[in-house]
């Protein structure tokens, strides 16, 4: 059974800040998000980029100079991992013990929330973490010919369940904390779906791989989350079993609010909406942005979502604050600010309940 857990409109980050310290990091999640602090990525890091961070373990893979390939055709790898799948999932083999564990090198932020949490003189109603989607990672690894793995049934099913798992890993060590997960998968890669240059991709294909992640998450206890930073068919989320979607809904929420018969079940169901609005794209909007702005645009999308049968308590009750996508890319100065105006405008939507 997965924990109770309620919005409530606070604030939440989405994973990256452009940082190099994972203490410092852990810091200023604390400050502003010490209801739902999350393990931060730090990608100025080497190898901590979202595609590089949870790629180990993959069969296949092979780190050739500057880039990383995946040899479809390397049989006993593909054996020997699905060996180590079937073994986890019956439980002869420790998953922590298994290639699916994350390992402190790759993600040192995940190791560093753990041990801050237990220390908090006021626990946290919730801990979060994220993972990268497999629409993205497998778009984002190619064999040696430069076609991405996403399009290989063998390989696009292995990367589901290597992420999958690891999926189950975070949600099972958070979760010994004593409090609700929320597991964010990040896939980006989403926007692709039905454009020209990924003309292969498939709605079966890309909602087996999210269902797989989402079952491995709620098999753990946890409340899973997918975060697409751009516009995208979004029933692709609505529809499935996911428990919270998040987007940039600083740019992006005429978009979303188009699909009004599926966001109306989606809130039926329980469904939360991390609503990105602060903006994290341009350090213009973050200079330009007040909290009393942004404010207004949620007025706007509490009058509009009345309209499809949410109450605007109802709304709080099933929303997020968060900033419009992670901000390992901006300055600190920026970032700074972003966080700034997550728990202020989260702190203004609250207020109004």
């Amino acid at each position: 059974m997965r924990p109770s857990f309620t919005a409530n409109g606070l604030p939440l980050l989405i994973g990256s800040l452009p940082l190099t310290d994972y203490r410092r990091a852990a810091d200023l999640v604390w400050r502003y998000t010490p209801e739902i602090p999350l393990w931060v990525q730090l990608p100025r890091r080497p190898g901590e980029t979202i595609t590089r961070q949870f790629a180990a373990g993959l069969p296949g893979l092979r780190e050739e100079g500057e880039r990383a390939v995946v040899d479809p055709g390397d049989a006993d790898a593909l054996l020997a991992f699905y060996e180590e799948v079937a073994a986890v999932q019956e439980g002869t083999r420790d998953l922590n013990a298994s290639r699916f564990a994350i390992d402190r090198t790759a993600a040192g932020g995940f190791f560093e929330l753990v041990a801050q949490v237990g220390g908090r003189s006021q626990p946290p109603l919730a801990l979060k973490g994220q993972i990268i989607g497999p629409v993205t990672f497998g778009t984002s690894y190619t064999d040696r010919e430069g076609k991405a793995i996403f399009y290989d049934p063998q390989l696009r099913d292995a990367a589901a369940k290597l992420l999958a798992l690891r999926a189950r890993w975070q949600v099972r060590q958070l979760s010994a904390c004593g409090l609700p997960v929320l597991l964010f998968v990040d896939d980006p890669a989403l926007t692709a779906f039905g454009s020209s240059i990924h003309i292969g991709m498939t709605r079966e294909d890309i909602c087996q791989s999210l269902a797989e992640m989402v079952a491995a998450v709620h098999a753990e206890g946890g409340l899973a989350g997918v975060h697409v930073c751009a516009n995208t068919d979004w029933t692709l989320i609505l529809d499935s079993t996911a428990d919270i979607l998040s987007f940039d809904a600083y740019t992006y929420t005429d978009q979303l609010l188009l699909y009004r018969d599926a966001l109306r079940r989606f809130f039926d169901r329980g469904g939360a909406i991390a609503w990105g609005l602060v903006p994290t794209l341009d350090p213009t909007d973050i200079d330009r942005e007040t909290v009393e702005g942004l404010y207004d645009r949620w007025a706007s999308i509490r009058s509009r979502v009345a309209e499809i049968g949410v109450d605007p308590g109802r709304l709080t009750a099933q929303s997020l604050i968060t900033p419009a996508c992670g901000m390992g890319a901006l300055s600190e100065h920026h970032a700074l600010r972003a966080l700034e105006l997550t728990r202020a405008l989260s702190q203004a939507v609250r207020s109004d309940r």
